[in-house]
């Protein structure tokens, strides 16, 4: 290769074994022109760990494609029980590669990564602390559809895969909602592994700017508490400052539509649970997702997401217990207030600078419009603001625990394959519970990753005596999972399981009325309950169209009736309170 050997990455040669420089990736081989398909990555791989007593490579779960997601772990005691590796204490670091096959830095430099970390013997002592985890290739469905151009923007490889899986599901949109096999082998590699340190690699769309990388770490209010003051106060400073030393200078993700990052500045991306790395915070997790630039050569992205990762690792080394000691101390107390939602705080921006090129609208030559030009030639250095701050918006009080119906499976099943403890009444019981009425929201008119979406939720909140069946299920807040049973399970939130339609059966009514059989039970109704009359003759002074109305005025009736069905717009996930 030619404009990857220079600066730190000659240390890719220098510091290699016999056995190292043998083995290579084929980006290597192709002078950092193209990536490797998905045989030729597992197949190195699994070469890497036939060669090296410090790497194991395993099969995990199903993906859509039919083939089965790899696991590949290193350890320099050669030992690969995660659990053990916990037990002493070691760091543990999870890497997830081609969630978007079309963007594969982090295929290739993970691969190199991996191999010279377990090849020299002066690297691996590196890491001595750490327990190095990696998906070589998530969608492979995707990388299995490979093409030379679904990536219009983007400059090289050769050819790549496809951002569809093999469903044409976007896997990262998919962390909650599950539709995919890859997100629930994904599941089990992230439940085994319950990494400190999470990374996803990706290649960017949008503006043009002077970076090669950019990142997007996981928001700091949103995960809250000393992790996120440690995420955004030390470890992302410290690791903007070793991309400087390492040439590969990083800035927050650029994310602006048709105008230039200095207009008005840039914003924080918040990363709800359907992401990787919000679904990661809810497990608090450190987290980031790296997102290199497209218009930057193949070969000069690859070494940028190299460096990242091995920044990321000497951090690890560093503060290693910091990390752990900070993953593991967050959990929620019934009784407390958690924020399901968030809104970004507009008032109070952080300056940064910004290296970036001089932006102008002009006329575009194919439609005679008005188009944006980046000039390369008029490159500046500036303070913009970056707006990183957010504030919470929706709150909710978090309760002992949440009682699911043993007929909700899809959603029992969710919990279940993300490690949530629950017991189940041994006996037909009866209990004393808090219970959600829907009473308003809104529902996509588009479709989106395979839903149509719910949002503005408008609730009622009630006590109840709800009569349970042996079987039910029960899911206690005091366990490791309490913000991911919180954030699914609150039907306002986000990415609840409402929002992604696993409860819309109570949406729709199923029995109804017939007006002229109804006239003379509505009637009798009124006679026997004069609030039900008075409440009646309210609605009919307060609204002059229902007042005009029949048929809504029996419906009225009805839905105050004992005839009115009990599960419509009743929630039917429980909440005990004390």
């Amino acid at each position: 290769m030619k404009s990857f050997l220079s600066g730190s990455c000659l240390l890719f040669f220098t510091l290699t074994s016999l056995f190292a420089q043998k083995l290579e990736t084929v980006f290597e081989k192709s002078d950092g022109k193209e990536t490797g398909t998905y045989l030729e990555t597992i197949q190195f791989y699994s070469a890497l760990a036939q060669q090296s007593p410090y790497i194991s490579i395993s099969e995990v779960g199903e993906t859509d494609s039919g083939h089965p997601l790899h696991l590949v772990v290193f350890d320099a005691d050669k030992n690969f029980d995660l659990n053990a590796a916990r037990a002493k204490g070691k760091t543990i670091i999870l890497i997830n590669n081609g969630i978007h096959p079309g963007e594969p830095d982090g295929v290739e430099a993970s691969a190199m990564l991996l191999r010279n970390y377990a090849s020299n013997k002066k690297l691996r002592a590196e890491l001595k602390d750490i327990t190095l985890a990696i998906i070589p290739l998530y969608n492979i469905g995707g990388a299995l559809n490979r093409n030379e151009h679904s990536r219009a923007n983007q400059n090289g490889p050769v050819s790549y895969g496809f951002r569809g899986n093999a469903r044409n599901y976007d896997l990262n949109r998919d962390f909650i909602k599950a539709d995919s096999k890859n997100a629930r082998a994904f599941y089990q590699i992230y439940q085994k592994v319950q990494p400190d340190v999470f990374i996803d690699t990706h290649v960017s769309n949008g503006a043009d700017y002077q970076y090669s990388i950019t990142h997007l770490a996981t928001q700091h209010d949103k995960i809250g508490g000393d992790m996120g003051d440690y995420l955004h106060q030390v470890f992302t400073p410290d690791l903007e400052k070793k991309m400087v030393e390492k040439k590969s200078e990083i800035t927050p993700y650029v994310n602006v539509f048709n105008t230039t990052p200095d207009a008005e500045g840039i914003s924080q991306f918040m990363d709800y649970p359907r992401y990787s790395t919000g679904y990661t915070a809810m497990f608090n997790t450190l987290g980031f997702m790296i997102e290199t630039h497209m218009l930057k050569p193949f070969d000069v992205r690859v070494e940028a997401t190299y460096n990242f990762l091995e920044s990321v690792l000497e951090l690890a080394k560093r503060d290693g217990k910091k990390i752990q000691q900070l993953h593991h101390a967050y959990e929620l107390k019934p009784g407390s207030r958690h924020f399901l939602d968030w809104k970004m705080d507009k008032d109070s921006p952080e300056m940064i600078t910004f290296k970036g090129y001089e932006g102008e609208m002009i006329d575009s030559k194919f439609t005679g419009k008005q188009r944006l030009f980046y000039d390369r030639n008029k490159p500046f250095t500036r303070e913009i603001p970056y707006y990183t701050n957010f504030t919470g918006t929706t709150e909710v009080i978090v309760p002992k625990a949440y009682i699911i119906p043993q007929g909700w499976h899809e959603v029992i099943d969710r919990l279940k394959w993300n490690n949530v403890s629950f017991s189940r009444f041994q006996s037909d019981t009866t209990i004393n519970v808090e219970a959600y009425r829907i009473q308003d929201y809104k529902t996509a008119k588009m479709v989106y990753e395979g839903h149509y979406r719910h949002s503005g939720v408008e609730l009622s909140t009630s006590k109840e005596t709800i009569d349970f069946r042996k079987g039910d299920y029960i899911f206690y807040i005091n366990q490791p999972a309490a913000r991911f049973l919180v954030e699914t399970l609150e039907p306002q939130a986000p990415d609840s399981y409402f929002s992604w339609n696993f409860f819309d059966t109570i949406l729709q009514q199923k029995e109804h009325f017939s007006p002229y059989v109804f006239e003379d039970i509505a009637a009798e109704l009124l006679q026997k309950d004069p609030n039900l009359k008075e409440a009646l003759k309210r609605k009919k002074k307060e609204d002059s169209d229902f007042a005009e109305n029949s048929y809504q005025q029996l419906n009225f009736i009805y839905e105050h009736s004992p005839y009115y069905e009990e599960a419509h717009m009743n929630y039917p996930v429980y909440r005990l309170v004390d």
